[in-house]
């Protein structure tokens, strides 16, 4: 079974692409497991260029084909912040989710809701080489004021589907795996696993 480097050390994250990628005939590969410790800034202007920067790093470092993603939340009552700067939104240092998503929420007090949102994701597979694929994936929402659930991380507690009534923290893992962002992104990638790894 062909391996694929995932080129981040976020715990939530891994969980989730290690449930995406089952049945598609990849293996994912974690950069523990082969000693590979490296922390990318990510300064890119888009979700793709700090896909890429992450995904080439590990690539170039280990010698394989990685895949990299970069996510942000995007609320339109904020045009379109915390966006890009999802992960460093509260201006605290070391600042957990929980400090993220009460900041959040402070910055929209005051404003008419409903406070619709979406997620975007980028995922980004690059060969050692430098070549460099791409696939993206959204899902739209709203935040609410209040924290529901406990299956996600980061913002997913007050990031509310309508349609089912349930915030992304609230779903179950198969449910989050068909709907959320990250996973549509997988989905879209699909094709480029084909033509780059022969799966």
């Amino acid at each position: 079974m062909p391996k694929l480097l995932l080129a981040t050390n976020n715990r939530g994250k891994v969980r989730e692409m290690q449930a995406l990628l089952g049945g598609t005939g990849v293996e994912l590969l974690l950069p523990e497991e082969i000693g590979l410790e490296l922390h990318i800034t990510e300064e890119g202007q888009t979700y793709a260029e700090n896909a890429a920067r992450k995904a080439l790093a590990f690539a170039r470092a280990s010698g394989r084909i990685a895949l990299g993603d970069d996510s942000g939340l995007e609320v339109d009552a904020l045009d379109g912040k915390p966006g890009l700067h999802s992960h460093r939104f509260a201006p605290w240092p070391n600042a957990s989710d929980a400090d993220r998503r009460a900041y959040l929420l402070q910055q929209l007090q005051g404003k008419p809701r409903p406070w619709t949102a979406r997620f975007r994701a980028t995922v980004a597979v690059t060969t050692p080489g430098g070549e460099v694929r791409y696939a993206v994936g959204e899902c739209e929402g709203e935040i609410i004021p209040e924290e529901r659930g406990t299956n996600g991380f980061g913002y997913d507690p007050i990031f509310l589907i309508p349609a089912l009534g349930k915030t992304m923290a609230e779903l179950s893992m198969d449910e989050k795996n068909r709907l959320s962002h990250r996973a549509r992104a997988i989905q879209n990638a699909r094709q480029i696993f084909k033509e780059v790894l022969g799966v």
